[in-house]
């Protein structure tokens, strides 16, 4: 029997992203992302409930500041103390793990999916994910873009506006268009 699409996204293969059930599950998120981005800030948790359920083992003390949106929200993962500033956008299509006490500025964006090369392929759809894994106590500076396949070591710090195409050594700082290592300054 072939695997469905959701199936290949979920294993890391080519996968077309038009699809009737990857549509639907995009829909949920949107819906969930609508009821998060449009409550009273007041009356709200830190997570929406809607949001929340497509979050797997999303703990009380993560807080996403609205607006927000993700893809499908259910390849999220937030570890305790997680902090999203507004703008944040998640486009999940592959798992994007965040560690405790890691804070993203505003507008960060974290981008899993890859197209295909072939303009008449990317078309039709044709998508593949890289997965992104964010350690512990890592900041991300406002405006950042990470793209899929990064690992992003503890205590890493990257800068504003930096895009980050590669992995991250933990406690290393950058900076840029592409991201690089620097040497932090002292405080």
């Amino acid at each position: 029997m072939s695997k469905s699409e959701r199936q290949k996204m979920a294993a890391g293969e080519w996968y077309c992203c038009l699809d009737p059930e990857l549509d639907a599950l995009r829909l949920i998120a949107r819906k969930a992302v609508h009821q998060h981005n449009t409550l009273d800030p007041e009356s709200r948790g830190n997570i929406a409930p809607a949001l929340k359920a497509l979050f797997p083992k999303a703990p009380e003390d993560a807080f996403i500041e609205a607006p927000f949106h993700c893809a499908y929200g259910l390849n999220v993962s937030l570890g305790h103390r997680v902090y999203l500033n507004a703008g944040c956008t998640i486009l999940d299509t592959a798992s994007v793990r965040i560690g405790d006490g890691s804070m993203l500025g505003p507008g960060v964006h974290i981008y899993c999916a890859d197209h295909h090369r072939d303009p008449a392929l990317r078309r039709s759809g044709l998508e593949i994910d890289l997965p992104v894994e964010i350690g512990a106590d890592v900041w991300v500076g406002g405006g950042a873009i990470i793209l899929g396949g990064v690992i992003i070591g503890d205590g890493a710090i990257i800068g504003a506006g930096s895009l980050v195409t590669r992995s991250v050594a933990k406690g290393a700082t950058v900076i840029g268009n592409p991201a690089r290592e620097v040497r932090p300054k002292d405080p």
